[in-house]
């Protein structure tokens, strides 16, 4: 009973913290409301995009050390093993950050795409895979400066990654399990949420970086 009281903690604290929304925050400053603006998404590419590099770096540090502090509050909270599963805590704080980030309570649940919350969320719980997807991404971006082509690529292999370095580790079957459900979760609502780009992509209309507004 105990752990599923602090497993409801570490949700709720994990999804109030994703909930925080650095775009629109920084956006807000200068006072512009992204949500009317570009792709009218509250992420980093557009803020990046509409307010320039400066708030784009901002923006991307505050949503990806979002979800980094969301996982070490769930180490906090729930450390080691729960339920039999090895870092528990952190990638359960992992997947409501994103879900937080995605749907946001304060903002009508309207908010990002969950990109760079999920990729603090590897970082913390898998750095190596983590590191993979980041040379993957820089690669596809340097190839056809598409973010959102990246960004759906590495969302797609995350859970492959993940997995094969779990049982490479020789993780436990539940720590397998629920940390792989738990990354598909996270790679089906960044896909989800990029369907519009997937659109844009198909019909070879996506934006580049770089390319005039």
């Amino acid at each position: 009973m105990r752990e599923i009281l602090l497993s409801i903690l570490v949700a709720a604290i994990a999804y109030l913290l994703g909930c925080f929304s650095t775009g629109l925050t920084v956006s807000g400053a200068k006072g512009v409301d992204i949500r009317n603006r570009g792709s009218k998404n509250t992420g980093a590419s557009n803020v990046l995009r509409v307010m320039g590099l400066k708030s784009g770096l901002i923006t991307f540090a505050g949503d990806f050390l979002k979800a980094a502090l969301a996982c070490w509050i769930g180490s906090l909270i729930l450390p080691g093993s729960t339920f039999g599963i090895a870092r528990y805590g952190m990638m359960l704080a992992g997947l409501f950050a994103i879900i937080g980030h995605n749907w946001p309570v304060f903002y009508g649940f309207k908010g990002g795409k969950g990109v760079l919350v999920g990729a603090g969320a590897a970082l913390a719980t898998e750095p190596l895979v983590c590191a993979v997807l980041l040379v993957v991404f820089l690669i596809e971006v340097a190839i056809t400066h598409i973010f959102s082509l990246g960004s759906i690529i590495i969302a797609a292999l995350y859970p492959v990654g993940t997995l094969i370095n779990l049982i490479a580790h020789g993780a436990g079957v539940p720590t397998v399990v629920f940390s792989t459900i738990c990354c598909c979760l996270m790679a089906a609502m960044v896909i989800w949420l990029h369907r519009s780009n997937i659109e844009r992509l198909r019909n070879g209309t996506e934006y580049r970086f770089g390319q005039k507004k």
